[in-house]
């Protein structure tokens, strides 16, 4: 009986939500600091988006960012985002305004095992029947999520971090 209820229910969600789906998002970031530059790129990023309710879920592996120096990649893994204890970040909200292309977006960020409730500005473009690319670009700091930067780093490393978001996702049907 729990079989069919189950059953049913995935068909009625199916027939009556538009579900956009991808496992190949990409997220990057930027630190622009006195002395050096740091960017990383992940190009495995899981999103899901239901066009009737406007929500929206986001989640990647720590491990899969990718660094042009693999020293920084270690010292990332290791040392800031200890990516054995906190191997994923997350990110689940709701389009709270649409204006043309434009959204605005609220939700919960988790990083390093932290929640921050955040409000981002960002794209959405509906590029065929079966596909929608979304896109945004926001700043976090990284004190809100309890990533230290030791002293003998900190004019190498910016306190506040540029996040570039690019999904291209998949109707479900």
């Amino acid at each position: 009986m729990n079989k069919l209820i189950i059953f049913l229910w995935l068909i009625t969600t199916s027939l009556y939500s538009q579900q956009y789906i991808t496992n190949e998002g990409e997220i990057s970031f930027f630190s622009k600091a006195p002395l050096e530059d740091i960017s990383a790129i992940n190009n495995k990023v899981s999103a899901i988006y239901d066009l009737n309710t406007k929500e929206i879920a986001f989640s990647l592996n720590i491990v899969d960012f990718i660094f042009p120096i693999p020293l920084m990649q270690e010292h990332f893994n290791e040392n800031y985002l200890e990516s054995d204890l906190y191997p994923k970040s997350t990110f689940t909200g709701k389009i709270i305004d649409i204006q043309e292309s434009k959204v605005r977006i609220s939700g919960t960020l988790n990083i390093h095992g932290q929640e921050n409730n955040i409000t981002i500005n960002g794209l959405i473009i509906e590029e065929s029947n079966n596909m929608i690319s979304m896109s945004s670009t926001f700043f976090i700091k990284l004190e809100d999520y309890k990533i230290d930067i030791p002293r003998i780093v900190i004019y190498k490393i910016a306190e506040e971090i540029r996040v570039d978001v690019k999904v291209l996702l998949n109707n479900l049907r």
